[in-house]
């Protein structure tokens, strides 16, 4: 087996497999043969023999010793090509990259598919939980309706202490940077894409179809401010960054999926409310199973490792049952596309907050402009002021998201109003 990378991951995962006392004893037969890393000389965590630490990275994969490529160096490139390189030699790939999947995951699995290897990413989506192989194999027989997910523990750890009362967003940022949660450069993480590289992944199991990145719609959570959770909490609700991906029927056909990552309202009741700081949670919902829930901790050096560490074993297993034919249920056989909604599309029920003059008709006007585009409102509340502007917060019911812009931009060229600071989707 050949490691590319030798970083907090990589290092989690050759501790595991040096270790294995109390472990799978089929660990004892793994070798090491090959660890591939950029800088020689850097101070390394973990004992290896001479010679097995090398920066050749090509070398590792082409090598004729080398079965198995577990590819642990992240971003795109180089790990892309070495990957598509692997797989030309023969090998059997392990990653736990979600950015390569979610963006080159048809590229890499046709290949795979030409080539008779697999493809393991257990690790790629919510750190040490065990979700991946369960989607294919335990509930695979399921007809899956929707998955909604915490994906992101840098995300769950801002919101949940700012609904603490820990900080602004930016303070609890600076905060979960100094702590280790979140990156020198949290974007990614901030503005919903790393949770969207993952629900896209999820999404392509649980429907049985690939996923165009490009068509997964997702924002960041930079907009919710502490005024917003206050709100929420007031009216039964924690704001959550949710990554869906749902399916719903027409006429009794399936229709085109809706995946999305957003700033959620979620009622106080739902299984989901209560996940907070860093852990990830992925609810399943499907027929006959109803609703399963996957929770643990979506990241960090022994979480990641214990999934990249359980592909290793899964795929040695695999192989001494039989070298020549591949399972079925573990490989990656989606040929077709899914079709995306457009977000438009998306029938959901909203909240927002708007800062208007505070003047007698303007409750009014809002409700003449929201019926106009048939946006019919569960509440509307004037909650204060704010430098002399009233503060108003409405909640929808049930509406296509197309009208409700179309609404949401009359009511914001009325001359009584001043902005909308926030608008959230509500579960």
């Amino acid at each position: 087996m050949g490691i590319l990378g030798l970083g907090t991951v990589g290092t989690g995962t050759v501790e595991l497999l040096l270790d294995s006392t109390g472990r799978n004893p089929l660990l004892s037969e793994i070798e090491i043969y090959r660890v591939g890393v950029r800088e020689l000389n850097k101070p390394r965590k973990v004992k290896l023999p001479d010679g097995v630490i090398i920066n050749d990275l090509n070398a590792i994969v082409s090598d004729p010793q080398v079965d198995i490529i577990v590819e642990l160096i992240g971003g795109v490139e180089p790990a892309r090509s070495l990957v598509l390189r692997a797989i030309q030699f023969g090998k059997h790939i392990i990653t736990a990259n979600k950015a390569l999947i979610s963006r080159f995951g048809d590229e890499i699995f046709t290949a795979a598919d030409q080539a008779g290897v697999y493809v393991m990413l257990e690790a790629a989506v919510g750190g040490g939980i065990p979700v991946i192989r369960p989607l294919k194999e335990s509930l695979s027989i399921n007809r899956i309706n929707t998955v909604t997910a915490i994906i992101n523990g840098t995300t769950n750890y801002i919101l949940t202490q700012m609904q603490m009362g820990s900080g602004s967003f930016d303070d609890v940022l600076t905060d979960a940077q100094n702590l280790g949660y979140a990156e020198a450069d949290p974007s990614a993480d901030i503005d919903g894409l790393d949770a969207a590289d993952k629900i896209a992944i999820l999404a392509s199991l649980a429907f049985n179809g690939r996923i165009r990145l490009e068509e997964v719609y997702y924002e960041g959570i930079c907009k919710v401010s502490k005024i917003d959770i206050v709100y929420a909490e007031k009216l039964g609700f924690v704001i959550k960054l949710l990554a869906i991906a749902q399916q719903d029927k027409k006429d009794n056909l399936p229709a085109p999926l809706s995946v999305r990552v957003h700033p959620t309202l979620v009622p106080k009741e739902h299984p989901l409310a209560s996940i907070n700081g860093i852990y990830n949670a992925i609810l399943v919902e499907g027929e006959p199973i109803g609703q399963v829930m996957f929770f643990g901790p979506g990241a960090g050096a022994g979480a990641t490792a214990s999934a990249v560490s359980s592909d290793i074993l899964n795929m040695v297993a695999e192989l001494k049952i039989s070298a020549q034919t591949l399972n079925p249920i573990l490989t990656w056989k989606l040929h077709k596309h899914n079709e995306i909604t457009p977000i438009e599309e998306l029938i959901t029920r909203f909240y927002a907050r708007i800062l208007t003059r505070d003047e007698p008709s303007v409750v009014g006007k809002l409700g003449t402009c929201f019926g106009k585009y048939g946006v019919s409102l569960e509440s509307v509340v004037q909650t204060g002021f704010q430098d002399k502007l009233a503060e108003i917060v409405v909640v929808t019911h049930d509406v296509r998201e197309g009208d409700f812009r179309q609404a949401l931009k009359e009511i914001e060229s009325l001359d009584t109003i001043h902005s909308t600071p926030s608008i959230f989707r509500v579960l």
